[in-house]
């Protein structure tokens, strides 16, 4: 927690805790991915790669068509700096799947996208995992972006499909 507070470092945890509430409870400290023992040293070699690999992808990189500045209620997201600054000055960092998955939802702002559909497009297709990690992080990118998480604004779920960023 301490260091996704201060950087934006790709974190994997590498542990032998293999249950469901240890996952969700890592992804929310700030991992961006999550690999228990045993593991396949090649699966390992993949995930790090898949996670540098979204680290480095800026919009821009990726053919975007996204402003370098967002707004959400009194927040301005900078794309640039991959930060939510709210109206106080006070800037919170957007870890790199959060980031990774607010531009994939505003590329295309009216767009339902499935679980599967936003793990494709943020987690790469080397991603061997449960399409409720994008339920976890979609609640860490609520937690920051939302007035009030319990009843989004802005990223909403449409029942029975997906996600849609909404304005």
């Amino acid at each position: 927690r301490d260091l996704r507070a201060t950087s934006q470092l790709p974190i994997i945890f590498l542990t032998a805790v293999a249950e469901d509430t240890d996952r969700i409870i890592g992804l929310e400290m700030g991992a961006d991915d999550y690999l228990t023992k045993p593991f396949n040293p090649r699966e390992l070699l993949a995930r790090i790669k898949a996670v540098l690999r979204r680290s480095r992808s800026l919009p821009a990189q990726r053919g975007s068509h996204l402003s370098e500045r967002m707004r959400f209620d009194d927040q301005v997201l900078d794309t640039v700096r991959r930060e939510i600054v709210g109206a106080d000055g006070i800037a919170i960092p957007l870890s790199t799947v959060e980031f990774r998955l607010l531009c994939v939802l505003a590329e295309n702002p009216s767009g339902v996208f499935s679980r599967e559909q936003l793990l494709e497009k943020v987690w790469d297709y080397d991603y061997f995992g449960d399409g409720r990690l994008v339920d976890v992080h979609v609640r860490r990118l609520r937690m920051k972006i939302e007035l009030d998480p319990a009843n989004p604004r802005h990223v909403v779920t449409v029942r029975g499909l997906g996600y849609r960023l909404q304005s």
